[in-house]
């Protein structure tokens, strides 16, 4: 009986140190999937499902407007794509009282989508969910109201937010494009539409993670899109939507949050894009308009999203979030083609980086705001040379963090939103942090969209409005 309980004691401690070593090396993940960026949405699936969507279907005239404003702001970070205003009128050296005053606002589905302004007009990509509709909306700059809007049926499941673009505008035409990747073009002063290009199924583009951030581009009367599919870029006819050229895709490269840039190296204009696999320069004239000049891999995360800053001599500067960091590389003309060397590759921490937005070149310095893994630097404004981006010259201080919050340099001021709806008024000084004035406009949230301004007037908005700013003396 005794040997029969010690044989049932042993056999149990036995089972009991199996079973224990099997908890202990057990991968307790091993059933998980990877979480990525933008997928913590399980209903934001809606991009990947093909849908039948007549672009621009439907139009709505609400009123007309004249103005006597004559500034713009026509595209994703203005007229030059550097988010600096140039001649601009003065504007106001300090705040106080009700200054800057809110002019008006309009409420908006929920969305980081910039405008763009023409002689006294905004524009702006919108969606709205209770029609279940993106739409183009057309708003006075004077008082707000809204003149005309065209949209189209499309179904889509939030995804923090859903319209992510700058329209672009010329005298002509309107383009834009919707978070599925649809594009639209419609002639500016009337709303009328001109044509449609569904990218998806034409060029089977992968809607990117939290869906399409690309702003289009409007060049020479031509459409310059991305697809990221069969196609890497395309030009398109704004007045007909007729495709004039195609980029082969041979690395497969996709479509990244990033926009597209103009950039004359060595007197050859060509397209600069950070698409998601790699960097890529593409003829913008000649004979080989529509070829590829040169292209990295070295540059490879899944989300991407500030354009590309290109230098007179041939250096270009990419930077994402998400741990990304930021990378330098020199290009250099070889022939009919040319070379990309990388120079220098760090982390967040490391020197400057970015998460959402672009960094901006003023009087030879780079400002720019530190992503959330930067270390103490996070979310602070910084200033470096452009010759070695790992020394950081100022920051804004751990009292002067603004998340991901867009600015743009107008009147030699540099104007700066926080997530939360604060604007702070910055002299660019190339040696310290000179914080002029700051106010808290409003209650925000997400406060991301790309800024405008036009006559004095700042257009701003958080996740659901969109306001009017009076900074002009």
């Amino acid at each position: 009986m005794e040997k029969y309980i010690k044989y049932i004691v042993w056999t149990t401690v036995a089972i009991v140190l199996v079973l224990f070593l099997w908890w202990l090396l057990k991968d307790p993940t091993s059933q998980f999937a990877e979480s990525l960026p933008g997928e913590d949405n399980p209903g934001a699936d809606s991009a990947k499902v093909s849908q039948d969507v007549n672009i621009g279907e439907n139009f709505q005239l609400f009123g007309t407007s004249t103005s006597t404003y004559k500034a713009t702001w026509t595209n994703f970070r203005g007229a030059d794509y550097d988010n600096i205003v140039k001649n601009s009128q003065p504007l106001k050296n300090s705040w106080s009282g009700n200054q800057p005053e809110i002019l008006w606002s309009v409420g908006l589905g929920e969305g980081h989508a910039g405008p763009a302004v023409y002689e006294g007009k905004v524009y702006l990509m919108d969606y709205d969910e209770a029609k279940r509709e993106d739409a183009l909306r057309c708003f006075s700059l004077e008082d707000g109201k809204e003149l005309w809007r065209r949209s189209y049926q499309v179904s889509l499941k939030r995804n923090h937010g859903m319209s992510r673009t700058v329209p672009s505008v010329t005298p002509d035409f309107i383009l834009t494009i919707g978070p599925n990747c649809h594009v639209m073009a419609v002639k500016r002063e009337s709303g009328d539409l001109l044509w449609g290009l569904d990218m998806v199924k034409q060029y089977q583009t992968e809607v990117p993670l939290w869906f399409t951030g690309q702003c289009p581009m409007i060049d020479n009367n031509k459409a310059i899109l991305a697809p990221g599919g069969s196609a890497l870029m395309i030009a398109v006819d704004m007045a007909t939507g007729k495709v004039l050229w195609e980029t082969p895709n041979p690395s497969k490269l996709k479509m990244s949050h990033s926009s597209i840039l103009p950039w004359t190296l060595n007197g050859k204009k060509m397209y600069v894009y950070s698409a998601v696999g790699g960097i890529v320069g593409v003829s913008a004239e000649g004979a080989d308009e529509g070829k590829i000049l040169w292209q990295s891999t070295s540059w490879n995360h899944a989300v991407v999203a500030p354009a590309p800053v290109c230098f007179p001599d041939g250096k270009v500067l990419l930077t994402a979030g998400y741990g990304a960091g930021s990378m330098m590389i020199k290009v250099t003309p070889s022939g009919a083609e040319c070379k990309v060397d990388v120079l220098k590759e760090y982390t967040p921490k490391d020197g400057m980086a970015c998460e959402q937005q672009t960094p901006v070149i003023w009087e030879g310095m780079m400002y720019g705001i530190q992503p959330k893994d930067a270390g103490p630097l996070r979310n602070q404004l910084v200033c470096v040379s452009p010759d070695d981006v790992t020394k950081i010259v100022w920051t804004s201080g751990k009292e002067g963090r603004f998340g991901l919050g867009p600015y743009l340099i107008a009147d030699n001021k540099m104007f700066v939103l926080s997530d939360d709806g604060t604007l702070t008024m910055i002299k660019p000084d190339s040696k310290k942090y000179v914080q002029i004035a700051q106010k808290k406009l409003f209650d925000g949230h997400d406060a991301w969209a790309p800024m405008a301004l036009a006559d004095g007037r700042l257009l701003l908005r958080d996740a659901n409005t969109m306001y009017c700013v009076n900074i002009s003396q």
